[in-house]
């Protein structure tokens, strides 16, 4: 029987080709975007520039390519490798004039020193001029939309991410809310196998987040997403109003 991990990679290796051509993919990363850069502080006082970025469930760069021209650097991770090479593709196409500062790298990251991490980072800290870096990368932000749902683990992914971050280091992360039942239907039937968890729930999450050891945890509504949902279990296909939330939180 497939694992949940590999019934998502099948999944997203086959969408990862059209997946920046769909609408809503777009305009949910663009919310996500604005939430992250409203909301954490290196953004609205300038130091943004300064910021070495971990993105999980990066998949194509939607969010990588918004965020790259505002911080140091940015590594992003994805498990399927049909988004990690579209996310290669869209590098490649830069203008030979354009300083790269991010870069994509295939793992499930389990560990803070995972090596595939540690060398996307560290060629970039060389490619930026840095050299003799004798312990391992850390993070100043942790970045992620659409994927903590994906997660089988909530309690162990929050746990990597702290060891991930430097001291003052942030996370903010955005998934679409658990609202109850109806939530479900963010996905279309066919698309519902491998899914963790339809949504993320505010208190639950929350608890997860302050029992790992953050600080300033917060957890709140970043946006509302407005998609059409198909018809089932006797209602039509009709549009419907998805609250997303954004997860705060500080490594002191």
């Amino acid at each position: 029987m497939s694992t949940a991990l590999e019934i998502n990679n099948a999944r997203f290796n086959q969408e990862a080709i059209d997946w920046d051509s769909n609408k809503k993919h777009v305009e949910s990363v663009a919310k996500a975007f604005e939430a992250i850069t409203r909301l954490v502080p290196a953004f609205q006082d300038g130091t943004s520039k300064n910021l070495d970025v971990l993105e999980i469930g990066c998949g194509t760069g939607l969010l990588s390519f918004l965020l790259a021209p505002h911080v140091r650097s940015l590594v992003g991770v994805d498990t399927s490798d049909g988004m990690i090479s579209a996310f290669n593709a869209k590098v490649g196409a830069l203008p030979d004039d354009y300083t790269v500062n991010l870069a994509a790298v295939n793992v499930l990251v389990q560990e803070a020193d995972d090596v595939h991490v540690q060398g996307a980072a560290a060629a970039l800290a060389s490619r930026r001029g840095e050299s003799g870096h004798d312990t391992p990368y850390r993070f100043d932000l942790v970045v992620s939309h659409l994927t903590l749902h994906h997660i089988p683990s909530m309690p162990g992914i929050f746990s990597t991410l702290l060891q991930c971050l430097r001291p003052g280091g942030w996370i903010a992360l955005t998934d679409y809310e658990d609202f109850g039942p109806e939530a479900i239907a963010f996905h279309p039937e066919d698309k519902r196998p491998g899914v963790e968890r339809h949504g993320i729930k505010k208190d639950e999450v929350l608890e997860i987040i302050d029992g790992t050891g953050f600080n300033k945890v917060r957890v709140e509504e970043a946006f509302v997403l407005r998609k059409e949902v198909e018809a089932e279990d006797g209602k039509p296909a009709r549009e419907m109003d998805f609250p997303f939330i954004i997860c705060l939180a500080v490594r002191t």
